[in-house]
C-alpha cells in the first residue's frame, strides 16, 4: 500500500508540474503567495484532481509530506477531517508558509474537526505569523462550515479577536478582520455584538485595530448584508 501511494504521489506531482507555468508563479507571487516550492498551478486547473481524489486521506498525507505548494493545496481539498487528531493539526499548522495554504487547510479541514475551540485559543496566543493567522482563518471557516454550532461558540471568540487586533503583521490583521466579519454575518444574534466590537476597534488609538474595526463596520453595516441576515433569520 505504501508503494502504491508513493507511485500515485509521483503521478500527481508530474501532473501538477505539467500544468504549472512561470507566468502563474509570478502571478501568485504578486498576491503574496510563497512560490519557493510552487509549480504555478491555479486552483481552477486543480479541480479535476480534487474531484478524482476527494476523500483519499492516505494520498492527502503523502502529498502534504512532499512540501510542494500545490500538493499541499490539493491535500487540503481531499483530506478527511474526521481522521485528524490534535497532534496532526499541530504538525500541519507548524508547516504553514503561505497564507493560501493556511486558509485552505483551515476552511476545508480544520474547521470540520471537533478541536476548533482549543486550537483557536492556542494558536491565537502563538507568536508565529501563520500559526496566529490560522486561529482566525479557523474562526472564519468554522462560521461557514458549522451550520449547527450555537451562537455562544462564536461569542467566545470575540475577546480573542479583540486581544489580537493590534498585531500589525499583514497576514494576521487581515485574518482577524475576516474572522470578525464572518461572525457578524452568521446571524442576526451575532451581528450586534460583532458590530459593537468592530465599532470599538474603529475608535481605538491603535492603527491596526482601527483598520480592522473600520473595515468590519463597513461590511457589517452594508444594507445588502443586513437584508441577507434578515432573510436567513
Amino acid at each position: 500500500m505504501a508503494d502504491e501511494t508513493a507511485a500515485r504521489v509521483r503521478e500527481v506531482l508530474a501532473e501538477l508540474k505539467a500544468m504549472g507555468s512561470e507566468k502563474n508563479r509570478a502571478g501568485m507571487a504578486r498576491y503574496g503567495i510563497n512560490v519557493d516550492r510552487a509549480y504555478g498551478v491555479s486552483m481552477t486547473a486543480m479541480k479535476p484532481l480534487m474531484r478524482r481524489f476527494r476523500g483519499d486521506h492516505a494520498l492527502a498525507l503523502a502529498l502534504w509530506a512532499t512540501g510542494m505548494h500545490e500538493a499541499r493545496i490539493l491535500a487540503a481539498q481531499i483530506a478527511d477531517p474526521r481522521q485528524f487528531t490534535p497532534a496532526l493539526m499541530e504538525e500541519w499548522v507548524a508547516a504553514f508558509d503561505s497564507w493560501d495554504i493556511c486558509d485552505q487547510v483551515c476552511m476545508k479541514v480544520f474547521a470540520r474537526t471537533p478541536y476548533v475551540r482549543e486550537k483557536v485559543q492556542a494558536w491565537a496566543a502563538d507568536e508565529r505569523e501563520f500559526v496566529r493567522r490560522a486561529a482566525f482563518a479557523l474562526i472564519a471557516g468554522y462560521a461557514v462550515a458549522a451550520k449547527k454550532a450555537p451562537d455562544a461558540a462564536f461569542l467566545a471568540f470575540l475577546p480573542i479577536i479583540e486581544q489580537q487586533a493590534t498585531d500589525p503583521r499583514n497576514f494576521v490583521k487581515k485574518a482577524v478582520n475576516w474572522a470578525l466579519r464572518q461572525i457578524g454575518k452568521r446571524s442576526i444574534a451575532l451581528h450586534k455584538p460583532a458590530l459593537a466590537l468592530a465599532e470599538k476597534l474603529a475608535a481605538s488609538p491603535d492603527r491596526t485595530a482601527r483598520w480592522i474595526g473600520r473595515d468590519a463596520v463597513k461590511e457589517l453595516t452594508d444594507p445588502k448584508q443586513l437584508q441577507r441576515l434578515s432573510r436567513w433569520s
